[in-house]
């Protein structure tokens, strides 16, 4: 393995991330790894989304429950997907007092528009710096 590549150690097993974007053009990915990589995501964060999404507003313990994981592994994969946008929390009055949060996912169609925003961003501000790069690259 490269020295340069990024390795991410996730559970049991090492992913490694392309080093280039021709890397990436050839390498064989799923839309899991398109959004992991455009928003910042990891696995965990991908199957919350997922499952929020089917299944409608939850609680961190119940979305905990379906994913067969801790409580507190869902409220960090929640607090990623409230912090890229895909997720909102409202607050829900217990009767006998108290509160409690129910998560609400963005519609599927709406990750899919902040993905390509982000591409779409990231292309222009690329196209700007490669409008150059023959001078710059020399400075």
């Amino acid at each position: 393995m490269n020295i340069d590549r990024f390795c991410i150690k996730h559970a049991k097993h090492v992913i490694i991330m392309p080093r280039s974007i021709p890397e990436m053009i050839r390498g064989d990915f799923k839309c899991d790894d398109i959004a992991k990589c455009i928003l910042g995501l990891k696995t965990i964060d991908i199957d919350s989304y997922r499952v929020l999404a089917a299944k409608g507003p939850m609680t961190a313990e119940h979305l905990g429950e379906l994913l067969n994981r801790e409580r507190s592994t869902a409220y960090r994969s929640l607090q990623n997907l409230m912090t890229c946008g895909l997720v909102h929390r409202e607050t829900r009055t217990i009767k006998d007092g108290g509160y409690y949060y129910d998560y609400i996912a963005l519609e599927p169609a709406r990750l899919k528009e902040m993905v390509q925003g982000n591409i779409d961003d990231w292309y222009n501000k690329m196209t700007k710096l490669a409008a150059n790069i023959d001078k710059d690259i020399m400075k």
